[in-house]
């Protein structure tokens, strides 16, 4: 007997419906095998065959011993792990008479079974809903630990169920199950912008919130330069916090991300705040903007709509690094194979950190660098010059006096008050960019456009022409300076990039600087 059954693969940050074929019948004969499963399955499929005996037997079926083919089609797209145990394993029950369901196609199914029968979660489950929805699908049967993710897609029937038995039961109407509910705005915006850090927490380094409130509110790449100790990575982990809220689009656009690497937690719903990644120095190229055999997303990619935080910069691969200039430019990354060539969005604020020197201390006020020169300057020379053009605001980081460490009065501003200023920058840019399609942030301006909108005076002229003279900067450091000093003038409520805004903008060009390295 023939029977049907459908699941999904999911390809990028997409999915595809693939419809499972079970076809039985005939004896066994000679030493031919039983089970034939076509249709360009990986090894994690074809394993499969041996935990879904396994489970059906332990779940009360029968494993019958007949001619077993299963085709999964289309035959061209190739199918990779284990999610398709479940619809196999209820295709089979199907088409051997040990399920009796009516509307069996009206279904999508997908899970990994266990020896006795239980259910694991599945990676995807969130595009997976959406193809579902899509296609017109009346119900997704899924992993308990998943069904709350996928029941952020509305006008679908999400089931979320424990282990073959269950499903079985829920097919055959033996079990009265009902679908899973998410209230998701309510539940989105009760958990919007809830962080356990904040940037009260930070004593005195008033020049570097303020270096943070501009790169978040142009969306600016950001590099912290400064002695151990001095509170780089304190200040990176808050940046998400002054940044403005999540929306709907985003949160999607994030959980959907997340929930294709495997990165989302058991029972898991929308991602309501900004996300933030900080890999380790020893990462791989692919890890970082990702890939594999079946690609997919990177850190990059995981650090969508958030912040990307490279500690110890320097420390990193050369080849690992220069590989991120093409996705901060284009905000996305694509990734080519034979067979499959995908997209994953990538548009992320990078925040870098580093030591000014190998012993930690160069421009120290109180300790000794033991560095020579030449030793500073290939320190600095592992970051290529194409890379510092791409991150906006260079900033020192001096370590705090003990006065202000231990000081008891007013403590600082706190991230919402930082916020709100730079969500107000941010509501400028919006009206600014409302006509360009995929412009949101002054720091997403194309060259042609920053021409257009951050002209300035006579004034202004003349002192970023000595700038550039002085520092020697590329015509992409240039085009960086009139962005960030637009952002500045948003800031301010100016409608005109002032003479200060742009001093303000180039004060921020640390390392183009020729005596910083000795």
């Amino acid at each position: 007997m023939l029977a049907k059954t459908f699941a999904s693969a999911v390809q990028g940050v997409d999915a595809q419906t693939i419809t499972v074929e079970i076809n039985t019948g005939g004896p066994v004969t000679g030493d031919k095998p039983f089970y034939n499963l076509v249709g360009l399955p990986d090894s994690a499929v074809r394993e499969g065959f041996q935990r879904i005996e396994a489970a059906v037997g332990n779940s009360g079926f029968k494993m019958t011993r007949v001619r077993t083919t299963v085709n999964l089609a289309p035959a061209d797209i190739r199918k990779e792990g284990s999610a398709y145990d479940l619809p196999i394993a209820v295709g089979f029950l199907a088409a051997t008479h040990q399920l009796h369901c009516e509307e069996l196609e009206c279904y999508l199914i997908m899970g990994e079974l266990s020896l006795d029968g239980s259910l694991r979660p599945i990676r995807g489950a969130l595009p997976i809903a959406i193809q579902a929805r899509k296609e017109k699908f009346k119900g997704l049967i899924l992993p308990k630990e998943n069904a709350r993710e996928a029941a952020i897609v509305n006008d679908l029937e999400v089931y979320g169920v424990t282990s073959l038995r269950e499903a079985i039961d829920l097919l055959n109407g033996d079990l009265d199950l009902p679908p899973v509910f998410v209230e998701t705005r309510d539940e989105f915006f009760q958990r919007q912008n809830q962080y356990d850090v904040d940037f009260s927490d930070v004593r005195g380094q008033e020049n570097i919130k303020r270096a943070l409130e501009i790169a978040a509110a142009g969306g600016h790449n950001v590099i912290l330069i400064g002695p151990p100790g001095a509170g780089k990575t304190m200040l990176a982990r808050r940046l998400p916090t002054i940044l403005p809220p999540l929306d709907l689009r985003e949160a999607l656009e994030t959980t959907k991300i997340h929930s294709v690497a495997g990165k989302l937690p058991p029972n898991a719903s929308l991602i309501s705040t900004r996300p933030f990644r900080a890999p380790h120095h020893t990462i791989s190229d692919v890890a970082l903007v990702g890939g594999g055999t079946n690609p997919g997303p990177g850190e990059i990619s995981l650090a969508h709509n958030g912040v990307l935080f490279l500690d110890e910069l320097p420390e990193f691969k050369r080849a690992v690094l220069e590989v991120l200039r093409q996705p901060m430019e284009e905000r996305r990354v694509s990734i080519a194979r034979a067979r499959v060539s995908v997209d994953f969005p990538a548009s992320f604020m990078l925040v870098a950190s580093m030591n000014p020197c190998p012993c930690g201390y160069y421009n120290h006020p109180e300790k000794d660098c033991v560095c020579g020169a030449g030793v500073i300057q290939r320190y600095l020379n592992k970051i290529s010059g194409p890379l510092l053009d791409r991150i906006d605001l260079h900033v020192e980081v001096t370590p705090v006096k003990f006065d202000e460490l231990t000081a008891v009065e007013r403590p600082g501003e706190t991230s919402q008050d930082i916020g709100e200023r730079v969500i107000a920058a941010r509501q400028i840019q919006v009206e600014r960019f409302k006509e360009q399609q995929g412009i949101y942030a002054n720091a997403q301006m194309p060259s042609r456009m920053v021409r257009e909108i951050c002209t300035i005076n006579q004034p202004g002229q003349i002192l970023i022409k000595k700038a550039m003279e002085k520092l020697q900067l590329s015509a992409r450091a240039y085009d960086r300076i009139l962005k960030v000093a637009r952002t500045i003038a948003d800031l301010g409520g100016s409608e005109e990039i002032k003479i200060e805004h742009l001093a303000e903008a180039i004060h921020f060009r640390s390392l183009d600087r020729e005596d910083w390295a000795g």
